[in-house]
């Protein structure tokens, strides 16, 4: 179990590892790249690891299948636009703050904007390893490490690319480093939340597969996929979002 926390947030940190051993900034369509592998991994985790468990789980249990997994779908989607409305935060590829006005300066604002989408993939795992420690839900542990598996290697990319732009704005690798580590240890603190509160959660899995769900999904419509498409190589990040799809795809069914 400890593993399929820990290696999201290795993930996260082995990306932000590149500001010691790359020289200049990834260039624009490499990130583009990335940024549409990351949304591909998402999407289908979402549908493969979150929403397809939960529909099934509620079906067996004699429940009406789609009812949990749109209420809990929605909601996701609603929170973490409240959230993006309130956490002062900055996009990586935009000057324009976003949340609530504060001080904060734009190395603090970036690294809340990786915290802020970290959040539902570290309450993805921990929901996921949650049921899967749990009986009668269907869930398998090795269906909880693949999903573990498929966010740490969209981290990687994600890691780098906002490590990066940090090293320019603190003048320091180490500093860069550090914040980019900071942004994933979200994720494993979300996980551990989540298994800790499984019993009182348990009659509401199947909502709680949902709404992790639409959490991310809510990610990849607000910014990944968004910032992948902005400005030139846009085909590029169209190519990533397949990549990262058919990656995560592969892995669920073959190892779920």
């Amino acid at each position: 179990m400890a593993y399929g926390l820990l290696v999201p947030f290795l993930g996260t940190s082995l990306g932000a590892a590149m500001v010691f051993l790359l020289r200049r900034e990834i260039a624009p369509w490499l990130q583009k790249l990335l940024l549409g592998f990351a949304s591909g991994v998402m999407i289908a985790a979402s549908v493969w690891s979150l929403l397809l468990p939960s529909i099934d789980m509620t079906v067996e249990s004699g429940g009406v299948g789609w009812v949990p997994a749109t209420v809990g779908f929605l909601a996701g989607i609603f929170s973490l636009l409240l959230f993006d409305s309130v956490v002062p935060h900055i996009h990586i590829d935009s000057s324009v703050p976003e949340g609530v006005r504060t001080g904060f300066g734009r190395s603090t604002m970036l690294v809340l904007a990786v915290t802020l989408h970290n959040i539902p993939e570290g309450m993805a795992v921990g929901v996921v390893l949650a049921g899967a420690l749990a009986e009668n839900t269907g869930i398998s542990m090795a269906g909880a490490m693949t999903l573990s598996l498929g966010i740490a290697i969209q981290n990687f990319p994600e890691g780098a690319i906002v490590s990066m732009p940090l090293r320019d704005s603190v003048h320091s690798r180490r500093k860069a480093f550090a914040f980019g580590v900071a942004s994933g240890a979200v994720e494993p603190l979300a996980g551990i939340l989540t298994i800790m509160l499984i019993d009182l959660l348990a009659p509401v899995l199947p909502y709680l597969l949902a709404f992790a769900a639409g959490a991310m999904i809510y990610v990849v419509v607000e910014e990944l996929i968004p910032e992948s498409q902005n400005g030139r190589h846009s085909n590029i990040g169209t190519i990533g979002v397949a990549l990262g799809f058919a990656l995560m795809m592969l892995l669920d069914v073959a190892l779920g």
